[in-house]
This record gives C-alpha cells, structure tokens and sequence, in this order.
C-alpha cells in the first residue's frame, strides 16, 4: 500500500519543484539527443543567434509543462492521477534539462521571465484540475497536440546546419 501525503507534504513537494524548474540546470535521466555532425561544422553567429532564440522557447515550454503537471498532480483526487502526472512531469524533465544545455552550448541563456511563466503555467494547471478529471485529462491531451505543432514549426524555423539543435527537438516531438 502507498502512503498518502500531506496537503503540507504536497505543497512543499510543489515549491521544491518550481524552484528546481525555474533556478536549476536540472538533470536528465536520458541521454541527451545527439546528431553526427562533423568538428568542422561550425554555426555562423547569425544561425547560432537564431538556434538560441528558438531553443529558449522551447526551455519556456518545458518550464511550463513543469508547471502544469505539477499544479494537476497537486489537485488530482486519487493517487493513479497524480502518479500519471507525477510521472509525465519527470519525463519532461529530461526535456528541460536538454534545452537547458542545448542554450549553454549556443552560448545563449534561459528566459528571464521563466518565473511569470512558471507561475502562469501553473495558475492554469490548478484551474485545469479543479475543473474535475475529464477537464484536467483533456487539457493535457490538447496542450500536448499544440506542443507537437509548435515543435514541428521549430524544425521548420531552426538553421539547417545546426544538427544538434534538431535532434533534440525530433526527440522532443516523439
């Protein structure tokens, strides 16, 4: 049998990973993706700018995602559900920590505003599971269909040459 948290345990739970997501390079528990691409294929600074920008972006959106799996899971009325969200949040995880490192590679920075983003993220999260089970399901389901969208219009965007931005965000599309 699981224990059961506290609503003290739960909120703390929730503060530790909002600080995490937003103040730490957190850790991937899978490889980042990797592209083959030769030592002499070098990012002109244009290209590196622009795979930078977008990259950040997409840090935002993992940030966010952070956010809301961690306000349904907050809300959730029976275990399963917020082990369903406590786990789709750790896999994303992995994505945070790729674009994180993808951007120190590109010599680029996270947003400064990923704390109003966090917290925006997980303001609707929390109305999202408040709304009841069927809402908070359904609102993952569409939000996953608009971040596949946005990722594909991300390869669309990125810099041909730039490989390793692509194969992180192909491996975040799956």
């Amino acid at each position: 049998m699981t224990p059961t948290r506290s609503t003290l345990d739960s909120l703390l739970t929730a503060l530790d990973q909002s600080l995490r997501s937003v103040w730490t390079a957190p850790a991937a528990h899978r490889p980042m993706p990797q592209a083959n691409i030769p030592q002499d294929w070098p990012l002109t600074p244009q290209d590196r700018a622009a795979a930078g920008a977008l990259m950040r972006v997409n840090h935002v959106g993992e940030v966010c995602a952070q956010a809301l799996y961690s306000a349904q899971a907050l809300t959730s009325l029976t275990p399963e559900l917020r082990q369903h969200f406590e786990h789709a949040r750790a896999e994303e995880t992995d994505h945070l920590a790729w674009t994180r490192q993808r951007l120190t590679e590109l010599g680029d920075r996270p947003s400064l505003l990923n704390p109003l983003w966090y917290a925006g993220a997980f303001a609707l999260g929390l109305a999202a599971g408040q709304m009841g089970e069927k809402i908070s399901l359904g609102f993952v389901i569409e939000t996953e269909r608009q971040v596949e969208a946005h990722l594909h219009s991300h390869l669309a965007l990125l810099p041909p040459t730039d490989l390793a931005s692509r194969a992180v965000v192909v491996q975040m599309a799956v």
